[in-house]
């Protein structure tokens, strides 16, 4: 009757359901993240996002995931604003004259002659841009970098695939979690193969073929295939 009595309350203890504080938290931390980087430790919106992590509960499925979070939140601040001192110390010592010398171009006699005001941008400021702006975009896929897989917190690495033509390569796939499969629901069946540190590869993990362990001959993988 005593075993009785004390298993009961355990019988009717509710499973531990998902966080819409959560949620939200991760949803609103990718995407800002996606779009300013490290930088994104600096944002006021970032307090938004820490506040929203607060109120997860302790019971709660994604309790373990939002400590994390908010874990490697702090850690980001920290050096993040550690690399913001450093880059304005940098610019204030490259602004001071060196020794002799009363500044930039004195040493020709003249200051430079400053460039006209409608000049057009050079072709390789040009590529610059695009190439920054292609940066911000937080997309995931062919030529994302291996470690904004990484740090988006949503995805975990798999087994290496041996792939045709050139080796032992890493894969990546989407970690099993609700906010991750919303945020990321197109990538919930796919392999990332990397190589040089970037996607190099999106396949479905359907079309990945077992290589026999014992060294015979046996398929390769399609992730290879072109």
């Amino acid at each position: 009757m005593a075993l009785f009595v004390v298993a009961a309350p355990l019988a009717c203890r509710k499973p531990a359901q998902p966080s819409e504080a959560y949620i939200q938290a991760h949803k609103r931390f990718g995407k800002l993240y996606g779009e300013k980087g490290d930088d994104a430790f600096l944002d006021p919106e970032i307090s938004e996002v820490e506040s929203l992590l607060a109120q997860v509960p302790t019971d709660s499925l994604d309790a373990p995931a939002a400590q994390e979070l908010r874990a490697r939140i702090q850690t980001g601040k920290q050096q993040a604003a550690a690399q913001e001192k450093a880059r304005e110390d940098a610019m204030a010592k490259a602004r001071e004259p060196g020794p002799g010398s009363t500044g930039f171009g004195s040493d020709m006699g003249s200051s430079p002659a400053p460039a006209p005001s409608g000049s057009e941008p050079s072709d390789e400021d040009s590529d610059a841009s695009t190439d920054d702006a292609d940066a911000g975009t937080g997309v995931l896929g062919v030529g994302t970098p291996e470690a904004q897989l990484a740090s988006s917190g949503c995805f975990q690495k798999g087994e290496p695939l041996e792939v045709k033509g050139r080796g032992l390569r890493d894969r990546w796939e989407l970690a099993d979690r609700p906010a991750c499969r919303q945020q990321y629901a197109s990538l919930q069946d796919q392999a990332l193969i990397i190589e040089e540190g970037k996607v190099l590869a999106q396949v479905p993990k359907s079309s990945i073929q077992a290589i026999p362990v014992d060294g015979g001959t046996g398929p390769t993988p399609d992730a290879g295939r072109r």
